[in-house]
């Protein structure tokens, strides 16, 4: 199979439209409902072992993304480790317990996956500047994938984003619109650049349809890893959702390919103060209400009206998994635990992923048997002075 040869344009999820290519970029020209990426897939016709032989990252997966090598928006994304811990599967009381550090990334951060193919079909739409509302790793990661594609780039961050975020979106040349409050009046000031006389390439989750298929590669190279095993429970932090519909999507891909039989049951590990997805899970609810006063230390996951809405509750339920909520001290414990037992410099999103595999285990959803993987989606180097005035509080 050729890169691009299985990819057959986008439909739309609401109403079914489809669409051909690259066209349209962003929402569904007729009912603004989520677009979707489309593929003829064929069991057998995808070698991973090869792709992973190319050596072109991600892009090596061009089969199954919509945009392929030559075209590509790369600064060596993917190839990330899959890390065996077995102090932690000791302290779990599990079989396996695996780490998949993200934070190994150009920019540090799981975003780079998500922003290499995004960036590269912006440039296919003829896009001159992009923009995002975030609250830190995307607005970096985006700023420096623009940077290499030639293009502008402006992002809206919330005043609580961290010192670094806000420095490397200097760094890389970005236009920077800093926004007292949180994430919601980030997304407001988006909306106002939109409506403005300069032309925005909307880089916001599920509205722009490519984010996750860039995510989705995350799983195809967990399955190259451990020769098309999966494991029992994959856990990912979760905000605005786009990790959880990207590995469902992949695991669904994987099975049509013949490469795995079973999907890993997906986790969406949430802070406690801001977990709406845990709240609809719990309450079997068919849809997400937005959390009224988000308040969590964890920045990456103070999101309090998750862009995917209905569609992660489905990637949860059809895979078996759920939803785990943790307060922040159990968060920002797990990352300092990891980082004293294995050496993992985690940020605190997947500090979090940590803490959740914990209570899953100790509450018998996960059993002794079994494996579980967890994702890191940004370096330990983001969000160090959290995890030292933890341990300062602590009296270390």
């Amino acid at each position: 199979m050729a890169p691009d040869d299985a990819f057959r344009g986008l439909v739309c999820l609401d109403c079914a439209t489809t669409y051909e290519s690259e066209l349209p970029a962003h929402a569904c020209p007729s009912c603004a409902g989520h677009l979707d990426g489309r593929y003829d897939l064929e069991t057998g016709s995808l070698d991973l072992e090869a792709a992973r032989a190319r050596g072109e990252g991600i892009f090596g997966l061009a089969a199954v993304l919509p945009v392929g090598a030559p075209d590509a928006v790369s600064l060596g994304e993917g190839s990330t480790p899959l890390v065996e811990t077995p102090a932690l599967a000791e302290k779990s009381g599990v079989e396996e317990f695996l780490i998949k550090d993200e934070g190994q990334n150009p920019t540090g951060a799981v975003s780079d996956r998500e922003m290499a193919v995004a960036v590269t079909a912006a440039t296919r739409a003829g896009a001159d500047r992009i923009a995002v509302a975030s609250t830190g790793d995307d607005s970096q990661s985006m700023a420096a994938y623009a940077a290499r594609a030639g293009l502008e780039a402006t992002t809206h961050l919330p005043s609580r984003a961290s010192f670094i975020h806000k420095a490397m979106m200097n760094v890389h040349g970005g236009e920077m619109s800093v926004v007292e409050g949180r994430l919601g009046d980030a997304l407001e000031a988006f909306e106002a650049d939109r409506a403005g006389p300069s032309a925005v390439h909307s880089m916001q989750p599920f509205e722009n349809p490519y984010r996750h298929e860039g995510l989705k590669t995350l799983l195809y190279e967990l399955a190259s890893q451990r020769a098309g095993s999966m494991p029992d429970h994959l856990i990912y932090p979760t905000g605005d959702g786009v990790g959880i519909v990207g590995l469902y999507k992949a695991a669904k891909e994987l099975q049509q390919l013949g490469i795995i039989d079973a999907m890993p049951r997906l986790w969406a590990a949430q802070a406690e103060n801001c977990a709406p997805i845990v709240a609809a899970w719990e309450a079997d609810a068919e849809t997400i209400e937005p959390v009224e006063y988000p308040d969590t230390i964890c920045g990456a996951l103070e999101v309090p009206a998750p862009a995917g809405g209905a569609r992660i509750l489905t990637a949860l339920r059809e895979s078996n998994g759920g939803g785990v909520a943790v307060e922040d001290g159990a968060i920002l414990s797990a990352t300092v635990s990891v980082a004293e037992s294995e050496g993992i410099e985690m940020g605190v999103a997947g500090g979090a992923a940590a803490a959740a595999a914990w209570e899953l285990s100790a509450s018998g959803e996960i059993r002794p048997e079994e494996s579980v993987a967890v994702v890191n989606t940004a370096t330990g180097n983001k969000d160090a002075d959290l995890a030292r005035s933890h341990l300062m509080s602590q009296g270390v």
